[in-house]
This record gives structure tokens, sequence and C-alpha cells, in this order.
């Protein structure tokens, strides 16, 4: 391949990675984040708490550096609700207050606010007060002030996007009464008052978090007769269905002892606290609300996403394990005698490869075979080497770089017999390989059969891994593709085909960068079965360099994208034009381009899930799919007769390498649709100049 691909799958795959993250960030560790416990401090006032703001009202104003309290007005009662909106709680909370015509005041957390936004703006319709209690219901006398500023600017922001107002209430998480404020309470006052909030405290608290009964939190809630109160309740947190059941019996107690209740800025005397956000304020809001609810839907989607990947992988192992297991019980028959066969090795530089290749189909056990090499435009000794096999079977051909599949045309052309064998020049068939090959031939519905190829070169951790993944993913799938009647490949190392197949489909064509996907589909179109012999053996050298494996797996991941859209109408067609497009089609589309792109948004999902212990569920999904990769690789180790000493290897390869396989997918994907396609040649002249002159010459 030549030229520069487009970097443009980093960037693609860089910005969804961190945009889901920060996602999964906002839903987790913020949006979803818990809420601590619903407590109210209780110990005696520090020294640097005023004596007049300790002993005084439930509101402390401090806005203006000197600070005042104000007290609650005698007979007049203040409704308070804190930790909503909640969908379950509050609905029915401001039902009830409709049903008795009742005012209340809730302080609402930001971040449920931007979860139910339709909740607030009922409140606020239905003419209650709203005030902040911060964005994460996090504790202001202990944070710094930057994250004071971040936590009421947030409350704000969603706020104006909800209700289209802004409001100066602010009630403090965890705070209580005035008699309880600490010296970091007052110092939390005076920060939140120099930003212009009022702090609103309380007079009597339900205690309704912890109370057992209605009548628990209706007696801790009634004031004495006459007093004015600032009533602290709850309508999100928890479990609020006591706050429920006792809120009416509370106003109907109040009620009878002759009790008015108002709002909390009319309970203290002031003028109401809220006014219209501005129009930068709504839209901001506006536009954070959306933000924080679309990140609020990815766990969800996540968790949903991963539980249907996993339903497929699952389907997808036990699918394979079943296809090798009925392949193996398929009888092959070897034909008598032994067929005659024209072997084509195209080849291109492969001076170090290709004379052991050429020796091991003549001594593969065929002995009516002829032997085509065509050196497509080698700048090595490509021929020279070829030439050392001494035997008259042979011949090899020159002929100006046309590129694979114009060498293979060459091949075909000058071939002998009907039954023609396309080998890699890397590649040594094993003995008895093209005899079976060849023996698939027999039925005349066949039109071509693929080989069973290994790693040759198993030194280092990524030939190995490939090893495994050639046992593991390409041998069982074209087991499986063979029982569904259209194996969509035939690979370029070990194939044979019929030469009347060939000609039907007009050789080998150049449209895609997978000529030997492209063949065999087209093949399937045309109406030839494709089958697969596990027992024809052909041990192939793989990229041994992550920047050559990369190549290579671009050019197939491209090739098939291709590949697949120029068959693309063979799921309208019939026979096994039919099986092709409606089975293995969608079965490539599915497993090797759609979980490839899924792929590594699991993975960052699950160990985003076990590093933070916020998704335990889809982590432990994870772990079960990685131990299920594990068992079918060890089945298809034993199927195939490979030792079972490298599966220790798998859990790496299934984070290390299928992930990078996935990036491939991801660039040829990204190259697709920037238009920049790959070039597996250079543009030359035809093959009308090729020489061809015998080997023992």
């Amino acid at each position: 391949m030549r030229g520069l691909p487009p970097r443009g799958h980093w960037w693609v795959l860089g910005g969804v990675l961190t945009v889901f993250l920060a996602a999964l960030f906002l839903a987790t560790s913020v949006l979803r984040g818990a809420d601590g416990p619903a407590i109210t401090r209780a110990h005696a006032p520090d020294a640097l708490v005023p004596h007049f703001v300790s002993g005084g009202g439930p509101v402390v104003d401090t806005r203006n550096g000197t600070p005042v309290t104000l007290k609650v007005r005698p007979g007049t009662v203040a409704l308070t609700f804190d930790d909503g909106p909640d969908p379950t709680w509050t609905p029915q909370i401001l039902r009830l207050l409709a049903a008795k015509q009742i005012p209340a005041t809730f302080f609402v957390v930001g971040r449920r606010v931007a979860e139910h936004p339709e909740l607030v703006g009922a409140q606020t319709a239905a003419g209650h007060e709203v005030g902040q209690h911060t964005f994460t219901h996090t504790d202001l006398a202990t944070a710094p002030i930057w994250q004071t500023r971040l936590e009421l600017a947030a409350g704000r922001a969603v706020l104006a996007g909800a209700t289209g107002k802004t409001t100066t209430l602010l009630r403090p998480p965890y705070s209580s009464m005035p008699d309880a404020i600490s010296d970091r309470d007052w110092h939390a006052a005076l920060r939140t008052g120099a930003l212009g909030y009022l702090t609103v405290l309380s007079t009597h608290d339900g205690l309704d978090w912890e109370a057992r009964t209605a009548e628990d939190i209706v007696r801790g809630a009634a004031p004495p007769d006459g007093r004015g109160a600032v009533i602290l309740l709850h309508d999100g947190g928890g479990d609020r269905s006591r706050t429920v059941a006792a809120l009416g019996q509370l106003i109907d107690t109040l009620t009878a002892r002759g009790y008015r209740f108002t709002t909390l800025t009319e309970a203290v005397g002031l003028p109401p606290q809220t006014a219209p956000a501005d129009t930068l304020d709504r839209w901001y809001g506006t536009a954070l609300i959306g933000l924080l609810q679309a990140a609020v839907a990815v766990p969800p989607a996540v968790a949903g996403l991963l539980y249907a990947v996993a339903l497929l992988t699952t389907a997808r192992l036990l699918l394979l394990a079943a296809a090798a297991a009925a392949h193996r019980r398929r009888a092959g028959t070897l034909p008598h005698p032994p067929p005659r066969v024209s072997a084509v090795i195209p080849a291109h530089n492969e001076e170090a490869t290709i004379a052991s290749c050429v020796r091991a189909l003549l001594d593969g056990g065929c002995p009516d075979i002829d032997v085509v090499v065509i050196d497509d435009g080698s700048t090595d000794g490509t021929a020279a080497a070829a030439r050392t096999v001494t035997d008259p079977r042979v011949r090899v051909v020159t002929q100006p770089n046309q590129g694979k599949p114009a060498a293979l045309n060459t091949g075909v052309a000058l071939a002998a017999h009907d039954v023609i064998l396309m080998v890699d020049a890397d590649t040594e068939v094993a003995p008895g390989a093209v005899t079976r090959l060849a023996a698939a031939l027999a039925d005349p519905s066949v039109g071509a059969v693929a080989g069973n190829t290994k790693v040759a070169n198993r030194k280092g951790l990524l030939p190995l891994w490939q090893h495994l993944e050639y046992v593991m993913s390409f041998g069982l799938e074209r087991r499986l593709f063979d029982l569904a009647g259209a194996s969509p490949t035939i690979p370029g190392a070990i194939g044979a085909f019929r030469r009347s197949a060939l000609a039907s489909c007009g050789g080998i064509s150049s449209d895609t960068l997978a000529e030997d996907t492209d063949i065999a589909m087209a093949l399937c179109r045309a109406g030839w079965r494709v089958v697969y012999r596990s027992d024809a053996h052909a041990r192939t050298h793989v990229p041994t360099a992550i920047r050559e494996l990369w190549h290579q797996r671009h050019r197939w991941a491209y090739g098939t994208l291709q590949s697949i859209w120029k068959h693309r109408h063979a799921v309208k067609e019939t026979g096994t034009a039919g099986h092709l497009g409606r089975r293995t089609l969608p079965y490539l589309l599915l497993f090797q381009l759609a979980l490839p792109l899924a792929a590594p948004l699991m993975d960052a999902a699950a160990l985003y899930g076990l590093a933070t212990g916020t998704t335990p569920v889809p982590a432990l999904t994870w772990v079960v799919f990685s131990l299920a990769q594990l068992a079918l690789a060890a089945y298809a180790l034993r199927t195939d007769n490979e030792s079972l000493r490298h599966l220790w290897l798998i859990p790496l390869q299934q984070i290390l390498y299928r992930t990078a396989l996935c990036l491939v997918t991801i660039h040829a994907l990204v190259t697709a649709a920037l238009g920049a396609s790959p070039r597996w040649r250079n543009p030359s002249t035809p093959p009308a100049g090729a020489r061809t002159q015998p080997a023992t010459l």
C-alpha cells in the first residue's frame, strides 16, 4: 500500500472515547453520585459565629457585608422540601399541596433538576417558591471556594434552563438550625453571601429521613402554639412515603391551630427572591440540561449495548463451536487417480521464501502438478531464487508490476490444467493438501475450495496472537460459512479453483483490495458453491511488526467493505447467491464490522466500571465474555490439533490485539468516509509484455 493513509481514525476514535468517558463520568460521578445521608448537625455553635446569628432567625443575609438574620412572623409556617425533585415523591407532594391550596418552598438539587426539569417547572407554575440546594448536594462547609462557585453556577444555570428564572435562596446541604452553625458553616455563609445568596436554615425538622412513622414526623415538625416556623422536610433523596403520609396530617393539625401557610420569603417579610433569567442564561441552562440528560442516558445505554453484544457474542461462540463439531463429522474422500493440478504463485519481492514455497508444492504428494511462478515486477532476486528449483514442472514468468490480480490472471492463462491452485509466495503447502483441495472439486457444483491457513513463524508475541486468531477466528468461521453454503473468502495463501468457474466470473478482479474475498463472492453469485477443507493445511508467514500488520489488516478490512458493497445485491438473489446475501453478508457486517466498532466502547466502559466501582454488572459481563473466549480458543485449538500451551495469551490478545484490530476497522471506515482509497498497486501497463521461461533453462 502506497501513499499516506488519512489519520482521521485517530481523531474519530479519540474524540468518541473522550466524549464517551466524559459522559460516563458525568453520569456516574456527578449526576448519579450518591447523596450524603439527609442528616443535620446538632452541635453547639463555635466561637466565630456571632451570637445574634446562632440565636437569630432561619434566614441569614450576609450579602452586604453586615450579617442580618430574619425571623418568621408569628402564626406563620413555611413548608420547605429538600433534595428533590424526585419523579416518585415530588408529584405526590405537589398534588397534596394543590388539593389543600398550600404554597411551599422547594430547595432543589441541580443535578436532579437536569434530570427532571419538568418537575421544577410544575413547582413554579403552581406558585411554589424554588431555591438552590447546590448542584450535587455537596457540603459547602468543607468545599473549596472554586467548587462552591461551580456548584452554585451550575445550579443557577439548570434552574434558568428549566424555569426561565434565577433565585438568591440557598439552603446549604447538611444544614440545620441557627443554633447548630459551626465556624466552617459560618465561613461558607459568608462566601455564598458574597456570591449573592441568602442562607436559609430551618426552625423545625421533621426528621423524615429517620422517623419510623408519619406521627413521628408530625410531632417533630409541628411548632409550639403561636410561634412561626420554617419546617424542614424532604421530597427526594430516599423513600419519602412517610413524608407524604405525614404531610396531610401536619397541614390539618397546624390549620386547626390557626396557622397560615406561605412561602419562605413571605414568612420572613422579604420580597420575592426570584428574577427572570436573561436570554444567555436560559440558552446556556437549556444546553446544559440537554448535555446532562444525554450523559444520564449513557450508562443504561452502555449496559444495554454491552448485554446485547454479550448475547450476540455468546450466540456466535456457540454457533461456531456447533459448526466446528458438525464440520468434523463430514467425511472427506480423496479422488483416485490423483488429480492434475496447476499451481499459480504470484510473487513480488519474495526472494527469501519463493524457493521453499515451490519445493513444498512439488513434494506435496500430487505428482501431476505444474507450477507457474509470476514474478510481478520484483526489485530483488525473486525470479532467480525461483529458478533455483530445477524441475521441468516449474515455469517462471516475469512481468512489469501489475498487482496481484493481474499476476494471478497471467498465471491462470498459462496454467495447463483445469484445477487451478493459488498459493502465496510466503506459504508452504503441507503434504496431501493439494489432493484434498482437488477432492472437493470432484463435486461439479463446487467452483472453489479454501484451505486451512496456519501461521508458520510463531516466534514473538504478535505472531503468536495471529496464530491464535487464525485458529480461533478464521478456522471456525470458515467451517460455519461452509455449512451455510457460501464462504466469502478463498485465502490467498491456499485455495483451489475450477477453471470454468473462474472464467464465468471474468477471472480475478482488481475492483477491490481484497481480491480473494471479491472472487469468492463473485463465484457464489454466479451459482458456484465455495467450500472449505479444514484438512488441507498450509503454513504462511505473518507480519512480525505492528506497522506491517496494520497495513495488511487495513487492506483486508477496506477490501471487505468494498466487496460487501460490490455484491450487496446478493440479498435479493436466490440459490447460492441468496445464501451469500442473506447469511454470510449480514454475519460479516455484524461481527467483522459492527462489533469491532463497539469493542473499544465496551472495553472502556468495563475498565471504567472496574476502576470506579460504578458499573459492576457490565464489568462482570466483560469478564464472563473473556472467559467464554478462552473456552472457545481451547476448543478451536483442540479441533485443529494444535497445542494448548499458548492459551495464556488469550486475555492479553482480547485486550491489546483485539483493540488494535478494532482501530484498523475504524481506520478503514474513516478512509472510506473520507474518500481516500488506499491502493494495492501502482498504475502500469497491461501484462502484454510478460515473458515466460522454464525454470530448467
